[in-house]
C-alpha cells in the first residue's frame, strides 16, 4: 500500500451529505431538469439581482483573448487581486478583498460547484488549479451571499464551469494556435444530446519552451500541460413521475513545467532579466490530477428540487528544485552564491542541494442542496461531508556543479528523509438560506455551520518507513456558526441598491500551533445600474478581522522546517471600493465600440502589534500595511467590432506593492514597482463557423517584476505573439 493510503479516508459510506451546491435547479419547458446545481447564477439566482458583488465571464468574453492564464482572465473583475509568478499562470496567486493571494489559499475556488484545491481544509495552498482555457464560463461572487460556499467565507468564491453537454445532436470545436517561445495549443471537443443520453469529450493541450535562458547549459524553461474531460448524462423519460438527470464527469490532467524558486539578484535583473542561474537547471514540476464527479438532480414538484454531488479528487505533485547552494539556503545567500558562480565558473566545484518536494493529495466528499420555492420565499438547505489529506514524503539529492556549468548527481537522497508527514481533515458543513421577497425589496438571510477535525501525523526525518509510533500525532477540533444577512431594493427597472453583513471564517490548518481559526465580520454596500448597453456596479466593503491567517509556503520564501505552518496575525482592518463600468457605443451601426473599466481601491492594515517568524509579516506595528496588496488597481479595455472582424486592447495597472508589512515609503528590497501591461486581440471571422485570430500579450514588451521569493526577482513574460484558427460545428 502506498504511503498516501496509510491513513484511509472513508467516504461515500458516510451518511449525509454536503453543503456547497450552488443554485440547485430550474425547471425546463420540456419538464427535464437542468444541471443548474453546479453554477452560482441561474434562473433562481439571476446575476443582476444578486445581493453582493457578482460577475460572470461568459464564453464570448473568454473567446475574445483566449487566455490560458486565469490571472489575465480575472484582471477585468474589481476586488480580485492577482500576483503573477512564472509568467504563464501555471500556479495562480489570487485573492479577494484584501485576503492575500499566495497560492489562492484564502478564497474558495470551485470547478462545477466542487472544491478545487487539492486539500482545501488540511492544506489550502492550491498548487493545482483547473485549466482555465477549457472553461465555458467563470463566476465570481463576493459578499454575504457566499455563505453557501465555504470553507472560506471572507473574501469570495470563484466557480469555473467546465464544458457542458451540448443540447444539439452533435456540436464541437477545434482550436489550434502557435506563437513565440514555442507556444502551442490544441483544444478540441465534441458531443451531443440524444433523447435521453448525452455526452461530451474534450481535450486541451498547451505548451511553451519558456522565455528564460539557463546560464551556460541552456535548456527548456517552459512547460507541457494536458487536460482531458468526459461527461455522460442520462435523463429520465418524459412520462417519469419525477424529472431527473444523472451526470458522470471524468477528468485527467498532467503537467511537466521546468520552473524554479530561484529568481535573480537586483544587479542581474538589470543586465539579464530573462536569465536563470545554472544551479536551477534540474528544477522541474511534475503533476497528475484525476477526478470523478457524479451529479444527480431530481424535481419532486414544480417548487421542490434536490441536487446531490459526490466527488473524488486525486492529485500528486513533485516539484524538484534547488533549495541550497554551497550549503546556503536560497533566502540566506544561496541566490547570491548561484549568481557569483555563473559570473566565474572557475569557482567550481559547487554543491547544489535539490529537494524533491513530493506531495500527494486526496479530496473527496458528498454534498447536497434542497431548494423549496414558496410564494415569496426561496429556501435552500444544504449539507456536505468532506475529507482531505496531504501526504508529504520528500527527500533531497546533491549535485556537483562543474566549471562547464553542468550539474552531476553526487549523492542520492532516501525518500522520506526530509519532510515525512500527513496532514488531514474531516469536515461537516450545514447551511440554510432564505430569500424573502417583498415586492421590490428582498432580504436574504443565511446561516452556515462548520464542524472540522484536523490531524498532523509526523514521522520525522529518521523514520522513512513510518514504522511504529509517529513523532507527532496532533488533533484539533473546532466548529463555527456563521450568520449572514443582505438586502436589495429595486428602485426601478435599472437601479438596484444592496447591503450585507456576514461573519467570515477560515479553518485552522494542522500547522496552526495556536489552533485558532480565522474570523472576521464583513460589510458591504453599493448599487448596480443597468440600462441598455450600459452596465455598472459600485460597492464599498469593509472587513474587520479578529484574527487573520498567514500560510507558510515555499512561494513565500519560508524555510523547509516551517513550510506548512500557519501563523496568526490577530486584528486586521481592510476597507475599499470596487467599481466596474461597461458600455458599447454605436451598436446600431456597422461598427460598435465596446469599452470596459474596473477599479479597485484597498486599504489593508494591521490593527495590532506583534512579533512574527513569518517573513512577509515580520515584526508588525499597529498601522502596518499588509504585504502583496496594491492600493490601486485599474483595468481598462476598448475595442472596435464589425461584421467580420474585431480588435480589442486591454490594459491593467497595478500600484506599487510591498513584499513585507510596513508603513510609509517602501524600501527598495521590499518593493515591486507599479506596472501597466497591455494586451491586444484581433479576430477575423471567415464565416459563421471559422475564425482566424491573433493575440499579443504584453504588447509594449514591459519588463517588470512579478514577485520576490527568497528576496530574489521573478520577471513577467515579455511580449508574446500567437496566431490561431478555430472551427466550430
Amino acid at each position: 500500500m502506498s504511503h498516501r493510503n496509510t491513513r484511509s479516508l472513508s467516504l461515500i459510506s458516510t451518511a449525509l451529505l454536503a453543503a456547497l451546491s450552488p443554485q440547485v435547479m430550474a425547471q425546463e419547458s420540456d419538464s427535464q431538469p437542468t444541471m443548474e446545481q453546479i453554477s452560482i447564477f441561474g434562473k433562481q439566482n439571476p446575476l443582476n439581482t444578486a445581493p453582493g458583488s457578482a460577475h460572470l465571464i461568459t464564453q464570448a468574453e473568454l473567446d475574445n483573448f483566449k487566455y490560458t492564464d486565469i490571472m489575465r482572465t480575472l484582471a477585468s473583475i474589481p476586488g480580485v487581486y492577482i500576483q503573477e509568478e512564472d509568467g504563464y499562470g501555471l500556479r495562480p496567486n489570487i485573492g479577494m478583498r484584501g485576503t492575500g493571494q499566495n497560492r489562492s489559499e484564502k478564497i474558495t475556488i470551485m470547478e462545477d460547484g466542487v472544491l478545487a484545491a487539492p486539500a482545501p481544509y488540511a492544506s489550502p495552498a492550491a498548487y493545482y488549479f483547473p485549466t482555465p482555457g477549457r472553461m465555458q464560463s467563470v463566476e465570481i461572487l463576493k459578499g454575504s451571499s457566499t455563505v453557501k460556499y465555504g470553507p472560506r467565507t471572507t473574501g469570495g468564491v470563484i466557480n469555473m464551469l467546465s464544458r457542458q453537454i451540448p443540447e444539439e445532436e452533435l456540436a464541437g470545436k477545434l482550436d489550434v494556435a502557435a506563437g513565440q517561445d514555442g507556444f502551442g495549443k490544441l483544444h478540441a471537443y465534441a458531443g451531443g444530446q440524444g433523447e435521453r443520453v448525452g455526452a461530451v469529450m474534450e481535450m486541451y493541450r498547451y505548451q511553451a519552451d519558456g522565455f528564460k535562458d539557463i546560464n551556460g547549459v541552456g535548456g527548456d524553461t517552459g512547460f507541457e500541460k494536458n487536460d482531458a474531460l468526459a461527461k455522460v448524462s442520462v435523463r429520465s423519460a418524459d412520462d417519469a413521475k419525477y424529472a431527473q438527470v444523472l451526470e458522470f464527469k471524468l477528468k485527467y490532467s498532467d503537467e511537466v513545467s521546468n520552473e524554479t524558486y530561484m529568481g535573480l539578484t537586483d544587479s542581474d535583473l538589470e543586465t539579464t532579466p530573462y536569465a536563470r542561474y545554472s544551479a536551477s537547471q534540474k528544477d522541474v514540476m511534475n503533476t497528475e490530477h484525476k477526478q470523478l464527479q457524479i451529479n444527480h438532480i431530481i424535481d419532486f414538484s414544480d417548487n421542490l428540487t434536490l441536487g446531490t454531488t459526490a466527488y473524488y479528487n486525486d492529485f500528486a505533485r513533485n516539484w524538484y528544485k534547488a533549495d541550497k547552494v554551497n550549503g546556503l539556503k536560497l533566502s540566506k545567500g544561496g541566490v547570491e552564491a548561484a549568481s557569483e558562480f555563473d559570473k566565474d565558473p572557475s569557482m567550481a566545484p559547487m554543491d547544489v542541494r535539490v529537494k524533491a518536494n513530493n506531495r500527494s493529495y486526496i479530496s473527496q466528499g458528498v454534498q447536497t442542496e434542497l431548494n423549496w420555492y414558496l410564494a415569496n420565499h426561496d429556501l435552500a438547505f444544504g449539507a456536505r461531508y468532506h475529507e482531505d489529506e496531504m501526504d508529504r514524503f520528500q527527500w533531497a539529492d546533491h549535485y556537483t556543479l562543474d566549471s562547464n556549468q553542468v550539474m552531476t548527481l553526487s549523492e542520492s537522497g532516501i525518500p522520506g528523509t526530509d519532510s515525512n508527514r500527513i496532514d488531514s481533515a474531516k469536515a461537516i458543513a450545514l447551511y440554510v438560506q432564505d430569500k424573502i421577497q417583498f415586492g421590490d425589496f428582498n432580504i436574504t438571510a443565511g446561516l452556515r455551520y462548520e464542524d472540522v477535525t484536523t490531524n498532523r501525523t509526523d514521522w520525522g526525518k529518521e523514520n522513512p518507513g513510518r514504522d511504529g509510533q509517529p513523532n507527532k500525532d496532533i488533533d484539533n477540533s473546532f466548529s463555527a456558526t456563521l450568520p449572514s444577512l443582505s438586502a436589495t431594493y429595486q428602485i426601478n427597472s435599472e437601479l438596484l441598491v444592496l447591503a450585507g453583513v456576514q461573519k467570515g471564517f477560515a479553518p485552522a490548518s494542522p500547522g496552526n500551533a495556536d489552533k485558532k481559526e480565522e474570523q472576521s465580520w464583513n460589510y458591504e454596500a453599493g448599487a448596480r445600474y443597468n440600462s441598455g448597453e450600459f452596465s455598472s456596479e459600485a460597492i464599498f466593503f469593509y472587513s474587520d478581522y479578529s484574527n487573520m491567517h498567514g500560510e507558510c509556503t515555499a512561494s513565500k520564501g519560508c524555510d523547509d522546517d516551517n513550510i506548512g505552518d500557519q501563523y496568526n496575525g490577530g486584528e486586521v482592518d481592510v476597507k475599499g471600493l470596487e467599481l466596474s463600468l461597461g458600455y458599447s457605443f454605436n451598436t446600431q451601426t456597422d461598427f460598435s465600440f465596446p469599452v470596459k473599466l474596473a477599479y479597485t481601491y484597498t486599504d489593508a492594515q494591521f490593527a495590532n502589534s506583534f512579533e512574527s517568524d513569518f517573513d512577509p509579516w515580520g515584526d508588525v506595528s499597529e498601522g502596518d500595511k499588509l504585504p502583496y496588496i496594491a492600493e490601486n488597481m485599474l483595468f481598462a479595455s476598448a475595442g472596435v467590432k464589425a461584421d467580420s472582424w474585431e480588435l480589442t486592447l486591454a490594459a491593467r495597472y497595478t500600484d506599487d506593492i510591498r513584499t513585507q508589512a510596513g508603513q510609509g515609503e517602501i524600501a527598495a528590497d521590499n518593493l515591486i514597482k507599479a506596472k501597466t501591461i497591455v494586451d491586444l486581440s484581433g479576430r477575423y471571422f471567415i464565416d459563421d463557423a471559422q475564425e482566424l485570430y491573433l493575440t499579443a500579450e504584453n504588447l509594449f514588451d514591459e519588463k517588470y517584476v512579478t514577485s520576490r521569493v527568497y528576496g530574489s526577482n521573478f520577471v513577467g513574460k515579455p511580449m508574446t505573439v500567437s496566431v490561431g484558427y478555430a472551427y466550430k460545428f
